[in-house]
């Protein structure tokens, strides 16, 4: 610790920024569908995913390895490039929030690492065989396998579920599947703590390795730990509802089923990818599971606009924020005014996106029931009044209908005759 100069210190502090991006950018992984369901409400979820996102942050350090050690050559690697990787990163991620786009913050990561590297020391800084089997084909398949894993989860739970017949059992049934719902957002939670905050150990680390704090291949210190799985849970408890309005609802329609049903695919491909050193993004899992469970109920419906939104967002991440980090390389190469002008840069940017996020506020009351005793129709309410057969002519209130014709009727002559009748 001794040795961190300013700019380390700098470096520090900006990783610790974007972790904390990182984590209200994707509260949504863990909670959107929980939330749209009714399982949990708002508060209460982006709180329980918070306090297990710190706890994911010490179970391992395969992917803070794989990104100190694998992706960038460490050999001559300035810190500035660190620092102008960080600032590509911090501005897409919320770029993507401000318009409500669930993409990857681990894409922008490595793409803003991949443009800075690139911008100083040419392509040979990057190692392409790490990028493509620990980046770039879990970006393909992550999606997929966690979309084919929820539909087929879906359907054998509606299966399973096939002789409900009333809605005793139907409301019974939904009570366990929110009971099931909690346990596997909180396992998505622990496996996003453990995914995504090995990330942000992982820049800090390889940051101090090039400042020579660290000797290169040293697992991440104690203290860039503890700091990192704080700056993403204290994110996590912000809640990003913007983002999360969109994976709750704005995919598609989810019940419990299909809800228990993606959380539990998404939280199994996360955790096995930590386990192999994937460094995947959580947010493509958990989007692609989304749209599988929703696909997967008889009826259900994905909404592809929003849909494709979602996937050029996916496709742009790393080039857009690599080419912003290689921008922000070629200021810090020109010595320290760049470095300074990146750093106002940052901080203009990122205040002017909340500025105009200011405009349209999204907060917890936009995402799910108020806390009032009386729950207003959600997606859940909404879905199953779509489909609620209208009611037969012997159910309308035909002794109403009666009385209020017939009274004006027989008063005809003693009433108010400018009084219309009532129908």
């Amino acid at each position: 610790m001794e040795h961190i100069t300013l700019l380390l210190a700098i470096v520090i502090v900006t990783a610790l920024v974007f972790d904390f991006t990182n984590g209200f950018h994707d509260t949504a992984n863990a909670m959107a569908t929980t939330i749209s369901t009714g399982a949990l409400r708002p508060k209460t979820a982006v709180a329980m995913s918070a306090v297990l996102n710190l706890v994911g942050a010490f179970l391992s350090v395969e992917v803070a390895k794989t990104i100190s050690g694998g992706i960038i050559n460490e050999d001559g690697l300035r810190t500035e490039v660190i620092f102008a990787a960080l600032v590509g990163a911090i501005l897409w991620n919320l770029l993507t929030w401000l318009v409500g786009l669930p993409s990857s913050s681990s894409h922008a990561l490595f793409g803003g690492l991949i443009g800075a590297a690139v911008m100083s020391a040419g392509w040979s800084s990057v190692n392409g065989g790490t990028v493509v089997t620990k980046v770039l084909l879990p970006a393909v398949a992550a999606p997929i396998v966690a979309g084919l894993a929820a539909l087929l989860a879906t359907r054998l739970t509606y299966r399973i579920g096939g002789k409900i017949r009333n809605d005793a059992q139907e409301k019974a049934t939904a009570k366990g599947y929110r009971a099931g719902q909690i346990a596997s957002a909180g396992l998505v939670s622990l496996a996003h703590g453990t995914n995504d905050a090995q990330k942000t150990m992982g820049i800090i680390t390889l940051a101090l390795v090039t400042g020579g704090v660290l000797s290169p291949g040293s697992n991440p210190p104690v203290w860039v730990i503890v700091s990192a799985g704080l700056a993403i849970a204290l994110g996590t408890y912000l809640g990003g509802w913007r983002i999360i309005r969109t994976m709750g609802s704005g995919l598609t329609d989810l019940r419990p089923p299909q809800g228990f049903a993606a959380q539990t695919s998404a939280a199994t491909v996360i955790l096995a990818s930590s386990h192999l050193g994937f460094s995947l993004s959580t947010t493509q899992s958990c989007s692609g599971a989304v749209m599988g469970a929703g696909l997967g109920r008889q009826g259900g419906v994905v909404r592809w606009s929003t849909a494709t939104r979602m996937f050029v967002a996916w496709g742009l991440t790393l080039p857009a924020a690599g080419l912003v980090g290689a921008g922000a390389e070629l200021l810090t190469k020109q010595g320290t005014w760049g470095v300074v002008v990146v750093a106002a840069l940052l901080v203009a940017g990122s205040g002017s996106i909340w500025l105009i996020s200011r405009r349209k506020p999204v907060g917890h009351g936009d995402v799910a029931p108020s806390d009032g005793d009386v729950e207003p129709a959600g997606v859940v309410t909404t879905a199953i009044a779509a489909v609620s057969p209208p009611p037969t002519a012997a159910q309308a209130p035909v002794q109403n209908l009666t009385a209020t014709i017939a009274a004006p009727a027989a008063t005809t002559t003693t009433q108010d005759p400018a009084r219309p009748a009532t129908v």
